[in-house]
């Protein structure tokens, strides 16, 4: 049902539209419904596919700068839509885009390289982030579109959640909650499959134990922070909200642009040599954009908008790091 005819990450408009025309199409299987609106008025979209109580929720778009989501939601939906036996025990239900005010400001929609991604690049400040903010906020100050995630999950009780995610270079990975037995044969498969290297070694994921190649199991959240100098822990964020039915979140991230490099597997000869390399370049190239955001910001008429706190923010997280 999309009606891209060039190869582009579709708008979040899009993608209401094309759900609203598979909901006309088969209304007796599909119901498209406005669940939540967001900081600056956009409505959050719910797409259901099936009737079953049993539940799956597939959330796209918690990171504007990862569109790769709302495409893939469709494909889903189709898919349910057309295939009775991945409705006969579980109805579908899709997030079209859990922050549609970020889509709005992240405008790259068919980047040809890493350059041009990042020129209208925009992705927001950890508070804003949906999935996110309860990592950083108190329960009284998130966002409305964390609340809109969190009361689907209440009302589904979803077993399980998926978030999609991208990167922009290296190959692709998962994140689970909880362990899935059997998930690392299939995943690196399709992997294989569709000649995208599997990620062995993921910054987000470090330290964590995996349950097989590119297949990463979050500590317990009672477990000890991973690296308690970083203000956000993924153990508080909204993939755990489905604890309390019973469920699991898996978080899939897919590159833009794929790298062969990501899936060796041998140790580094050096590590400690390259980390520190790698964290002088870190130290150097943030002097210059704080160098640049202080040359900015008397020449701006509002200095308190998105793409300033995101950029604040995002300072704030390198010493840490």
């Amino acid at each position: 049902m999309s009606h891209l005819t060039e190869q582009r990450y579709p708008t979040s408009a899009e993608l209401v539209r094309s759900a609203r025309e598979l909901a006309t199409h088969r209304p007796d299987l599909c119901r498209l419904r406005q669940v939540g609106t967001s900081r600056s008025g956009r409505p959050l979209h719910l797409l259901s596919v099936g009737h079953d109580r049993r539940t799956v929720l597939i959330v796209a778009g918690a990171h504007a700068n990862e569109p790769t989501g709302g495409s893939t939601v469709l494909h889903l939906a189709e898919r349910a839509l057309l295939d009775r036996a991945l409705r006969s025990d579980r109805s579908w239900h899709f997030l079209l885009c859990a922050d549609p005010d970020g889509a709005e400001l992240h405008r790259t929609p068919a980047p040809r390289t890493l350059r041009e991604y990042h020129q209208h690049f925009f992705r927001p400040a950890g508070p804003e982030q949906p999935e996110w903010s309860p990592s950083v906020l108190p329960p009284d100050r998130l966002p409305p579109e964390t609340k809109t995630l969190t009361g689907v999950i209440d009302e589904l009780r979803p077993y399980l959640q998926v978030s999609l995610h991208g990167t922009e270079l290296g190959g692709s990975w998962v994140q689970l909650t909880r362990d899935i037995p059997g998930l690392a044969e299939p995943f690196a498969k399709s992997a294989a499959e569709l000649h995208i290297p599997v990620e062995t070694g993921a910054s987000d994921a470090a330290g964590w134990p995996t349950s097989g190649p590119g297949v990463h199991v979050m500590p317990d959240p009672e477990a000890q922070a991973a690296f308690p100098s970083l203000p956000d822990d993924a153990r508080h964020s909204t993939w755990h909200h489905a604890h309390r039915y019973g469920g699991c979140t898996a978080i899939i991230e897919v590159p833009m642009w794929a790298s062969d490099l990501v899936d060796d597997p041998a140790p580094h000869p050096a590590p400690q040599r390259a980390l520190r390399r790698i964290s002088a370049r870190l130290s150097r190239d943030t002097r210059l954009v704080e160098d640049v955001l202080a040359e900015s910001l008397p020449r701006l008429p509002d200095t308190t908008g998105p793409l300033l706190r995101a950029a604040r923010w995002a300072l704030s997280l390198v010493p840490g790091l």
